[in-house]
């Protein structure tokens, strides 16, 4: 589904990812772990095309998509879900109306059917009832689902999460991680960028251990998390799982 190849990334001076090799299968939840600063953010922007890479190749479906022109990289965020960190809903709109929002102007539904669609996908992450909330009256966890129906809307073959609980309250983490289980359990293609061990444990089908723009190991979570071959991944896992 995804195939990254010989990935090379910089900001000025600073190399912030290394050479990075990754494939990632139809149906395949890989969860990327590592330290701050390690580059697991910047993969899933490059995999996205929020920024362009220096060197490699991103190839999606078969398909190369480095060096896309706009129209390109359009039809491949179509393709691509993205949910960040923070939630970045429009403050002045509802929650559906922050879901049909792209549906209408990007895909080129109608407003009953961006509705219709925006409805059945709130309801599926749980909130059928916020339908007409803004975001000032929801919870982290909520406008995070909210993030996550907004991303589904377009129908993607790929989910890309980015540490998408690490901005919410500890109680709130569970109803968002819930919902990204669901979706694995449903095939959906996902790669997660994460500190929520247990989810990785539970859920991915593969942990990818990342350090100082490379790769470090990768593997079924059981070798990874608590077997690990690298003392590297040894090091962090000990300091991540005191914690």
């Amino acid at each position: 589904m995804v195939r990254v190849e010989g990935l090379h990334k910089r900001f000025g001076k600073l190399e912030v990812l290394r050479g990075i090799d990754l494939d990632v299968r139809k149906g395949e939840v890989v969860c990327v772990i590592g330290p701050s600063g390690s580059g697991k953010s910047t993969l899933l922007r490059c995999v996205n095309l929020l920024e362009p890479p220096e060197e490699g190749r991103i190839l999606l479906e078969g398909e190369e998509i480095t060096g896309a022109g706009k129209g390109k990289s359009d039809h491949v965020r179509r393709r691509i879900g993205m949910v960040f960190q923070q939630f970045n809903l429009f403050a002045h709109k509802n929650a559906i109306e922050n879901v049909s929002l792209a549906q209408v102007r990007v895909l080129g539904r109608s407003a009953d059917e961006a509705d219709a669609k925006s409805r059945a996908l709130l309801e599926r992450v749980g909130l059928s009832d916020k339908v007409e909330e803004y975001p000032e009256r929801l919870s982290g966890g909520q406008q995070q689902r909210v993030a996550i129906a907004r991303a589904l809307a377009m129908d993607p073959h790929v989910m890309l999460f980015d540490e998408v609980t690490s901005a919410l309250d500890p109680e709130l983490v569970k109803e968002v991680l819930d919902v990204m289980r669901e979706l694995a359990d449903e095939g959906m293609t996902m790669i997660v960028v994460t500190h929520e061990m247990g989810f990785a444990r539970e859920v991915a089908d593969r942990v990818v251990f990342m350090d100082e723009g490379v790769v470090v190991e990768q593997g079924p979570p059981s070798d990874v998390l608590s077997n690990p071959r690298e003392e590297r991944t040894s090091r962090f896992l000990g300091l991540v799982l005191e914690r």
